[in-house]
């Protein structure tokens, strides 16, 4: 009698670091896990993001699994009806709205596993990773290694001139660092452009 009664709890998990630090590939871990239990999984990522498949999540080791994209977090609401496990990737990369869509499927007996960049390429917190991440029951930080120095690296430093905030790229366009090696290059950067 209990147990018909008792509603299913929901969470949220959030995998966040650095880029190369590993997050899609756990994210894809994890939802491939759900799935060989049988469990009803959805996937979803913004749709801006077609770096390398339009309809699939891949990470840098070509692990993929396939994803719908949606253009904005409430289009998550929309496909996410009789599912049991969601993930999202590229969290950082949807609106602030992420936050209230995830904490009502979890509320609704939802696993919730959303992975993200916790940073932006100048060390600022990026999106709303930081929310998601305050509302989360667990929430666990992969690093990469610094391609400078071999320290653990939690940083994504740009390698292309552009002060936007969102450019698309991999290992042309970014390398992760250490806390060190970030500081050091900022500090260059202003000695260089010092009037």
């Amino acid at each position: 009698m209990f147990l018909e009664s008792a509603k299913k709890a929901g969470w949220i998990e959030v995998i966040c670091g650095s880029m190369f630090s590993g997050k899609t590939e756990e994210l894809i871990r994890r939802l491939k896990r759900a799935k060989f239990a049988n469990q009803r999984v959805e996937i979803f990522k913004p749709m801006m993001d077609v770096r390398y498949s339009q309809q699939e999540v891949v990470s840098h080791d070509s692990n993929a699994i396939r994803s719908t994209p949606v253009e904005s977090s409430s289009g998550i609401l929309l496909y996410a009806t009789d599912t049991e496990v969601v993930g999202i990737d590229e969290a950082q990369f949807f609106d602030r709205g992420i936050v209230d869509v995830c904490q009502m499927l979890a509320s609704s007996g939802v696993r919730v596993i959303v992975a993200g960049l916790d940073m932006d390429y100048l060390g600022k917190p990026f999106g709303p990773m930081p929310d998601l991440m305050a509302v989360a029951e667990y929430v666990t930080k992969v690093h990469a290694i610094c391609v400078r120095c071999g320290n653990l690296a939690h940083h994504s430093h740009r390698l292309t001139k552009s002060d936007k905030l969102v450019v698309l790229g991999e290992k042309e366009s970014y390398e992760p660092i250490c806390r060190h090696c970030f500081n050091a290059l900022r500090q260059d950067n202003e000695t260089t452009f010092a009037p």
